[in-house]
């Protein structure tokens, strides 16, 4: 579960994290369910998924501007493109679906993998906001 000085790595972690929103911010994503990252082709990816049997699967992203305007909210690709450098995450994008924005992303785990501080940003990381992501079980 971990590599060199005992930091977590997501690309060990990734089949099994599912994150829910634990702080609110401008783009409030807290309503959305919960958040599987994952690896693919070296990058990271992020995809809502439904919290619970009755979350509402008829949501859409009618804000999206590219490829995912009007799909699903759950199955929505929110985080896309991120790699792993050093102890961060970065260089990839995340969609807010209730404004059809996309922002910078990057991110780090803290807390021993079990937090993931992520930070929006438009431009560069100075201008942007952060959340703090808990990891929950995966009972799938």
């Amino acid at each position: 579960m971990s590599r060199g000085c005992g930091k977590p790595r997501l690309g060990i972690l990734a089949l099994a994290w599912l994150c829910a929103m634990s702080a609110a911010s401008a783009a409030d994503l807290s309503s959305l369910g919960l958040i599987r990252i994952y690896q693919e082709r070296g990058l990271f990816f992020a995809r809502i998924e439904p919290s619970s049997p009755s979350d509402d699967g008829s949501q859409r992203c009618s804000r999206c501007t590219d490829e995912r305007r009007n799909q699903p909210i759950i199955g929505l690709l929110l985080i896309r493109n991120m790699r792993l450098q050093g102890d961060e995450y970065v260089g990839g994008d995340i969609l807010d679906p209730d404004t059809g924005s996309i922002y910078g992303c990057k991110f780090r785990l803290t807390d021993g993998g079990r937090k993931l501080i992520m930070r929006g940003y438009l431009g560069i990381s100075l201008i942007g906001q952060s959340q703090t992501w808990q990891r929950v079980e995966a009972n799938r």
